[in-house]
């Protein structure tokens, strides 16, 4: 019998799809120059996904349909990170047999944030495999971690691996048994199965699919680490993306103190929810309450400062907008925001032109969200055209008036959600009044909130409290 060969195929950077010949356009996905050439090595006695089973529980199990009434439906088994942010994100703990995506910038915190969550998980064993430090940068980045008020002790439940093989990362996951594993990262992780360099889109996408087969068939929780390109997606194949059942983006600033966690996918929880966390010197800090610290008072007086209250999952909290509007010194104005969609800031300049009629056409306008947070919640629409035109009226906002309402285009206030949530926030931080719409005061009029209400319909209406 001839031997079969090694062939070389063309695989989509994009979604996956592989093909015997290249193309300019993925016929699969739609998408430009992203067919990549690879080699796949000819197929030995066990592939990668097969050697995943023998070497982790020593045989292949084989697999069986059931009917729908043999599955048990009971809940989820979660295991508790001790980490409320983290906890909320994943939807209540970490299920047993998931496998999570953890992505983000580099430098931003993934490592850190990992590693102080499993240092806490003291009665459980965990085997921490780490591609890209030695174990010497982890018992430092460890002892500086310990070190934090109320910080976590160096456990011996927690094992440290450093090393890429998936072939050998699986024989130590069977001497060892662990009941939690971290990649770190997936990236530097390659199987000899696969002729391709650790980190192209063949190893990443079997290296996955392994560890997959791995944490649904014995009933290990997998966490994974994950590089991000430059455009700020998850690198390897957008199959990855599909493989595990959640995927976490780790954002933020390296000037800013903030970290904010964020769901995009998670088949055992809402994606609606998000974690925040404070970088300090010795390791990431839980931010329960984050309005206090995204609000200051060194702006007393000055103007192009609101007050708004948003809501990021469940939470509610109060961010600051900060508007500067200027006179253009060249011929075409300039509109630039940080925090905010610049193409909904250019839709609510056009509302404050045509509908209140504040000429702003010769302005240069910038925008800013304080704190480094990135806010998509249009019931901050009323905050931003009230710090905009404070700016250019140079009339301070006051300090004791925060505020929620979505702008339409003919300057209306609509209503938002979770109207009570907003001002129980407000009222607990120190404000006397909060504008609220109209359409949101059924059910508010005769109820103690310990804040007043100023409830508008217009634009105009809003703008006579704020500036007279």
């Amino acid at each position: 019998m001839a031997s079969i060969k090694d062939k070389t195929v063309f695989v989509c950077s994009e979604c996956g799809f592989d093909s015997p010949k290249w193309s300019g356009k993925c016929p699969s996905c739609g998408m430009w120059n992203t067919m990549k050439e690879m080699t796949v090595k000819a197929p030995t006695a066990q592939t990668v996904t097969a050697a995943a089973r023998k070497s982790a529980t020593g045989k292949a199990d084989e697999s069986r349909p059931h009917t729908l009434s043999e599955i048990d439906s009971t809940m989820e088994p979660r295991i508790d990170m001790h980490d409320e942010e983290l906890n909320r994100v994943l939807g209540g703990g970490l299920v047993q047999g998931s496998i999570v995506l953890l992505g983000g910038e580099p430098g931003i915190g993934k490592s850190t944030l990992t590693l102080q969550t499993v240092m806490r998980l003291e009665d459980l064993k965990v085997l921490y495999v780490s591609g890209e430090e030695s174990a010497r940068q982890i018992k430092m980045r460890a002892r500086r971690l310990a070190t934090a008020p109320g910080g976590n002790q160096l456990s011996d439940n927690l094992l440290i691996l450093c090393e890429t093989s998936l072939e050998k990362i699986y024989e130590q996951i069977k001497a060892v048994q662990p009941q939690l594993l971290v990649i770190d990262s997936i990236q530097t992780i390659s199987s000899e199965y696969v002729d391709s360099s650790a980190g192209s889109i063949t190893q990443v996408r079997e290296c996955a699919a392994s560890l997959l087969k791995f944490a649904k068939e014995s009933g290990t929780p997998v966490l994974l680490i994950g590089h991000i390109t430059k455009d700020g997606s998850i690198a390897g194949p957008k199959i990855l993306e599909h493989i595990v059942d959640a995927v976490l983006q780790f954002e933020g600033d390296q000037h800013y103190l903030y970290r904010i966690l964020r769901p995009f996918k998670n088949r055992f929880g809402s994606t609606a929810e998000l974690g925040i966390y404070e970088m300090q010197e010795t390791g990431l800090r839980q931010v329960s309450n984050p309005s206090e610290l995204l609000l200051t008072d060194s702006h007393q007086g000055m103007s192009g400062v609101s007050i708004a209250c948003t809501i990021e999952g469940v939470r509610p909290f109060l961010i600051e907008v900060q508007a500067l509007a200027s006179t253009a010194v060249y011929g075409t104005p300039q509109r630039s925001a940080i925090g905010f969609d610049v193409r909904r800031m250019n839709m609510l300049l056009a509302v404050l032109e045509k509908r209140v009629g504040f000429k702003l056409g010769q302005k240069d306008v910038f925008l800013n969200i304080a704190g480094g947070l990135k806010v998509s919640d249009p019931a901050i629409d009323l905050a931003v055209i009230s710090a905009i035109l404070s700016s250019s009226l140079d009339i301070a906002v006051d300090r004791t008036v925060c505020m929620t309402g979505e702008v339409g285009l003919s300057g209306e206030i609509r209503p938002v959600s979770r109207i009570e949530q907003r001002i129980s926030e407000a009222a607990k931080l120190g404000f006397e009044r909060i504008i609220i719409p109209k359409s949101n005061m059924h059910g508010l009029e005769n109820r103690q909130l310990g804040i007043g209400l100023i409830p508008v319909t217009k634009v105009e209406e809003a703008f006579r409290h704020l500036f007279g």
